[in-house]
Formats: structure tokens, C-alpha cells, sequence
């Protein structure tokens, strides 16, 4: 309409609105770049989504971009390493990825705080299992941890819960651990959720013990996060993406975010 202002939904601000949560909130960001993709107007912008998620609680951002770029995009990687670059160190950028040669020039390129490797074939659908680090894995991550933390972030590897695991952890060069939780959200849509929440519980205390970073992803929501957080009280960092876009839907994004930072707590 002539004469209409158009404005911005929301003002974009530092994020001092929330304090840190116990454990950190990181909002993966591949939902939203996913329906982005689907179709060619770059709606919805993953750079605003960021920004938002920042405003609101998040005290980092994870992307994994995959080989087939079905969300987030290798050029997605730099411009959100520009969006974070006034509030980095202390909101940490975490890039997720199976360890070759491709992501290791986007770590080049970015140099984030936390690199998050997965073992995934190029083609998998998800991440729905951990590192076994057996001999032949070992032969594949030690140079590549190494050569990693030369850039000077920290490494973290995705395992199953699996306390027999962690003993293999150090000799791989790796800073920590992030705890695949598929499984426990799966059992506790089922009302079954001690076990693997035993399980979960003794790999992060065995790790703990050994010095390492914990950090839980996949899967995690509203209704779960509490239990797990009980379970594991020093959880560093829960890596979110699936559930808090699916909340974002009726909430709101910067409710959800901040709903899912206060679950942390």
C-alpha cells in the first residue's frame, strides 16, 4: 500500500537478555536451511535465525554441512562465522561433520571453537550412531583431531552411550564427547527411558573422570531435557536443532529458544 512503512519483525539487539544456562544451549541451525532450500527466494534468511537465536538464550550456533548441502550450505558457513564474529569467543560456533578433507577446509576457513566429528557416511539420512573407535577408526580420526586442533578449537566426538568408549577417547587426541541421545528420546516417547538414562549417566561420569568436555545432542526437547540434565548435572552443552524448530512452529522461534536455554538450566 502507498505510504506503508515496512519494519523489521524484530529489533536485533546483543544478547544480554539471558543469563547463561547451566548447561550451554548451541541452536543447530540445518532445520531452518532446509526449508530455506526448498525454495530459491532464501526464506527463511539462517543468518536472521541465528541472530534470533543468539537474542534469545543460545550461547552458541551448530551447523553440519553435509556433502549433498540438502540444508546447510558450504557457503552458509562463512557468512554465519560473520554474523557470530562480534559475540565469539564467549558464543561458541560449532560445525559438525565427518572428518575429510572438504570440512577441514571449512574449519580452515572459520576456525570455530568446537569442532563436533560424526561418523556418518556421505550419504547417511541422519546422525543415528556413535564413534566405536575400533583400530580402523582410530587410524582415521587421530590425524585428522590433530590436525584440527592445530586451528585452535576444541574436538568432540559423537558416541553412543557407552561408558567402555570413553577409554578411547584420550588416546584419540579428542577434547570431549557429545553423547548421541536418539535412542533415550526414542525410549522415553515410550515410557522406557531408565536404562539408556543409566547408560547416559555412567558415560558422562566416566568422562567426567577422564577430564572431558560433555556435551548431548539429537533428538533432545521440552519434555526430555530436565530428566537429562538431573542425570548428567555438568552437561556442558546440548546441541538442538529438530525438536526446537518443531516447538518453533507454535511458539514462536525466540520463545522456543528461550523455552529450550531455561530447560538447560
Amino acid at each position: 500500500m502507498p505510504g506503508c512503512t515496512v519494519r523489521p519483525l524484530v529489533e536485533f539487539h546483543a544478547p544480554r537478555r539471558y543469563a547463561f544456562a547451566m548447561a550451554r544451549l548451541s541452536v543447530n541451525l540445518n532445520k531452518i536451511a532446509l526449508l530455506r532450500n526448498s525454495r530459491h527466494t532464501g526464506v527463511p534468511d539462517v543468518k536472521r535465525f541465528g541472530r534470533l537465536a543468539l537474542e534469545f538464550g543460545a550461547q552458541g550456533l551448530t551447523v553440519h554441512p553435509r556433502p549433498d548441502e540438502r540444508h546447510i550450505r558450504a557457503s552458509d558457513v562463512p557468512e554465519i562465522a560473520e554474523l557470530m564474529r562480534p559475540y565469539r569467543p564467549k558464543f561458541e560456533y560449532n560445525i559438525e561433520g565427518y572428518p575429510d578433507d572438504r570440512l577441514f577446509r571449512l574449519l580452515d576457513q572459520v576456525k570455530p571453537e568446537q569442532t563436533t566429528l560424526v561418523p556418518d557416511a556421505p550419504d547417511a539420512f541422519t546422525s543415528d550412531e556413535g564413534w566405536k573407535l575400533d583400530d580402523r577408526q582410530m587410524a582415521l580420526v587421530r590425524p585428522y583431531i590433530a590436525r584440527v586442533k592445530a586451528l585452535g578449537g576444541r574436538v568432540i566426538l559423537f558416541v553412543d552411550a557407552n561408558p567402555d568408549v570413553i577409554a578411547r577417547i584420550a588416546p584419540s587426541g579428542a577434547d570431549g564427547i557429545e553423547i548421541y541421545t536418539g535412542p533415550y528420546a526414542e525410549a522415553f516417547r515410550q515410557g522406557t527411558q531408565a536404562p539408556i538414562l543409566q547408560r547416559i549417566a555412567a558415560t558422562a561420569a566416566a568422562a567426567k573422570a577422564a577430564g572431558l568436555v560433555i556435551n548431548a545432542g539429537h533428538d533432545l526437547n521440552l519434555h526430555n531435557i530436565p530428566p537429562l540434565c538431573e542425570a548428567v548435572p555438568f552437561l556442558h552443552e546440548a546441541s538442538i536443532g529438530h525438536e526446537l524448530t518443531a516447538d518453533a512452529l507454535e511458539r514462536g522461534f525466540g520463545a522456543a529458544v528461550a523455552a529450550y536455554a531455561e530447560a538447560l538450566q
